[in-house]
């Protein structure tokens, strides 16, 4: 059912073809990029070579690579223009099912699949899969359901064979009577801790903002069970997840953490539109330019509102039935308390009265919209509606059941109409792979353009190599009628004395360049190639330092009079290096720890 519903989630894209959001041709690239990469039995891919118009930039080192990875591998299984509907679909049926998951702890099957459904549908889930088209932030509609899930588990808990009520009743007597008593250990490491390490390590290996959130909500949730349950059970939980769950992911964050200053990363944070300052619920910026901004700023802002007043409708309606999730069970009597918290901490923190937190608060900032917080928002909404709306007489769940699925196509419809981005032709699927087949290139990310470099001065239509007897010499011409667009280079504008090529062509391996040319004197050669620590530059076997710095930030290598061969390659940095010894490491303690856990949960049902 859960597939289902995300099949007719979709079902506009297989109508209308690839929404394209605002992040979707971002993503595109990158996808094809890592392909390319692979192609060259590159595993994990560290330079982008189409941004920046050919001339590339370090995206992989930075940006979390489970998705781009996954996009890559449906895109060599799919037809590209079926790769970014596949990927949409799988994850709002992760969304879904993981939802579910969390529901199964105190509903039966089928309420549990309709709280499922709850959160597929939701309006911000759509909303991030149509209008934006991010697809990296859009996973933690699966990664944070699992985190809280696997925190709020105890062994104290009623497992799944004895949800029914006789079941529960004879579960809480034989937990009151010692039958099932585990110590402290017991119940932190009773089989969820090694996956609530490996749903932390998903988190940031999706989403860097989506890191930080599954980070504070996990520390968040443990907390508050650790106090309603008078237990330091979900402390040592999360604290041992939580060493686990970022050593593992430590191939990525290690040398991203320890290299951010090797680009302009402060953009990602600090541009207008791109911190949280500019984001707060309903918001309005006096900059002109970020009309477009506020717009979808308050579309995303009464989509909160929405989400935030069914939770609290939801918990006013359990409370006056008595339905609140788990509390007609002894030992799940406390369940619902922090499922109630997590939509009202996050409507705290969409506000500016919360600003001192955001500064305060370690790589907040990084979140860039506060809004983004709803991701933790779904599954605890979908659970407390239907906590709230589910019969006890079978008549009225069908009712309850046929009203739902009405208002689950009315989400589909409304989304495909109001949400869905028609793509300019320049940026729809068959375009964006034809010009990447080209290698005409892209444009690029600010955030990682070279410390006091401007991709924006980088000139497009670039010879792999230009000899120019000025490093510093500028390359392509501005349109007068565009002034805001990249400089253009054509072979008539004589800024070149010469041109040369890489010897690989345009879909070369992207972490090795080489040229080989004549010159008739000494000078320096432009070279396509973005400026990065991690190249090593040698000319005719000589290594090269203290090279000249251009400020379109383009790698320039003095040559000498005559034969010259001109080799670049990457260098695998000490930082990736310790991130992958810790990432080895950490999953050899999560496989003692899976069978630690293992060896309590059996003695635990004995």
């Amino acid at each position: 059912m859960i597939f289902l519903a995300a099949l007719v989630a979709v079902v506009p894209q297989l109508i209308r073809g690839n929404s394209c959001g605002h992040d979707f041709d971002v993503h595109l690239v990158s996808w094809l990029d890592c392909m390319n990469a692979w192609r060259h039995g590159i595993l994990y891919p560290h330079w982008a070579p189409s941004p920046n118009y050919g001339a590339g930039e370090p995206r992989f080192v930075y940006y979390p690579p489970l998705t781009w990875m996954l996009g890559a591998a449906l895109g060599l299984i799919l037809p590209w223009h079926l790769a970014p509907i596949a990927l949409t679909f799988l994850t709002l049926a992760g969304t879904g099912l993981a939802t579910r998951a969390l529901a199964l702890e105190v509903f039966d099957d089928l309420p549990a699949t309709l709280a499922g459904c709850v959160s597929l549908f939701s309006l911000f889930t759509l909303f991030t899969a149509y209008e934006r088209s991010a697809f990296p932030e859009f996973a933690g509609g699966f990664w944070l359901p699992l985190i809280v899930l696997f925190v709020m588990r105890d062994r104290a808990q009623v497992p799944a064979f004895h949800r029914s009520a006789t079941g529960a009743k004879r579960w809480g007597e034989e937990l009151r009577s010692g039958h099932f008593a585990l110590g402290i250990h017991g119940r932190a490491f009773d089989g969820s801790t090694a996956p609530l390490a490996i749903a932390l390590a998903g988190a940031w290996l999706s989403n860097l903002p989506l890191g930080v959130m599954a980070g504070y909500l996990m520390a968040g949730v443990a907390i508050l069970s650790a106090m309603v349950r008078r237990s330091t059970a979900p402390l040592v939980r999360a604290a041992v997840a939580g060493i686990l769950g970022l050593g593992l992911a430590a191939i990525y964050w290690f040398p991203a953490a320890f290299e951010r200053n090797w680009v302009d990363i402060r953009q990602a944070t600090q541009d207008p539109g791109y911190n949280f300052e500019s984001n707060w619920l309903f918001a309005h910026n006096a900059n002109p330019a970020l009309a477009l901004h506020d717009q979808i700023l308050q579309q995303v802002s009464w989509i909160a509102l929405t989400m935030i007043a069914l939770a609290v409708v939801g918990t006013v309606i359990c409370r006056r039935r008595g339905t609140l999730p788990g509390a007609g069970v002894e030992a799940l009597r406390h369940w619902w308390i922090p499922l109630v918290a997590i939509p009202a901490v996050i409507f705290f923190f969409l506000f500016p009265i919360s600003r001192p937190l955001w500064y305060l608060l370690p790589e907040m900032k990084f979140l860039q919209y506060p809004w983004r917080w709803l991701e933790a928002v779904e599954a605890p909404m979908a659970i407390l509606f239907v906590a709230a709306v589910w019969p006890t007489g079978r008549r009225g769940r069908k009712v309850a059941l046929a009203l739902c699925s009405l208002a689950f196509l009315a989400s589909t419809v409304y989304a495909g109409r109001a949400y869905f981005q028609v793509c300019y032709p320049e940026d729809a699927v068959a375009a964006v792979v034809a010009a990447h087949s080209a290698g005409a290139g892209f444009e690029g990310m600010y955030e990682y353009e070279p410390p006091g470099g401007d991709d924006a001065g980088i000139a497009t239509g670039l010879p792999g190599a230009c000899f120019v007897s000025d490093p510093f010499a500028r390359l392509g011409q501005t349109d007068p009628d565009d002034p805001d667009s990249n400089p253009a280079w054509s072979g008539n504008q004589g800024s070149c004395e010469r041109t040369f090529d890489f010897l690989d062509g345009l879909h070369a391996n992207p972490e090795h360049r080489e040229l080989r040319a004549s010159t008739s004197r000494a000078g320096f050669l432009v070279l396509r190639l973005v400026s990065f620590p991690a190249w090593r530059i040698h000319v005719n076997g000589h290594a090269q330092s203290a090279l000249p710095r251009r400020d379109d930030g383009l790698l320039v290598v003095p040559v000498p009079q005559g034969a010259v061969d001109v080799t670049v390659d990457w260098t695998t940095s000490a930082d990736v290096v310790a991130g992958r010894w810790i990432c080895g490491l950490s999953l050899l303690l999560l496989v003692g720890l899976w069978r630690v856990e293992r060896r309590v949960s059996l003695a635990g049902l004995t």
